[in-house]
């Protein structure tokens, strides 16, 4: 099974198992990982804004103009933030590394 690796707000760093065809956000969720994800992916917030590893950036599909929208509303945003509700695991991506965040905005559209 593909593995996911979150390093959380105060540094430590989890690898959990990750089922294909789960999001980021679904994983996190089934792991205790602290990422609200407040429109539970429906892509109507920036809570389940993550981090991606550089190295893993490119790997991902591209952000739909619908996430990009979102994501200029998430705090802290980097070249390489992505929602984790719109990352999808694939076999290509076992051992991705997604950081969370210092904090959230909770702006709720829709």
């Amino acid at each position: 099974m593909p593995k996911l690796i979150f390093i959380e707000r105060d540094g430590t760093r989890r690898e959990v198992d990750a089922p294909l065809g789960l999001s980021v956000l679904e994983i996190a969720h089934k792991n205790g990982i602290d990422i609200e994800g407040a429109c539970e992916g429906s892509l109507a917030c920036s809570t389940c804004h993550v981090i991606v590893d550089p190295e893993w950036y490119d790997l991902l599909k591209e952000a739909s103009d619908d996430e990009e929208d979102m994501l200029d509303l998430a705090f802290g945003l980097t070249a390489t933030s992505r929602l984790g509700c719109q990352i999808i695991i694939t076999e290509e991506l076992d051992g991705l590394v997604v950081r969370l965040p210092t904090s959230t905005r909770n702006l709720l559209l829709g």
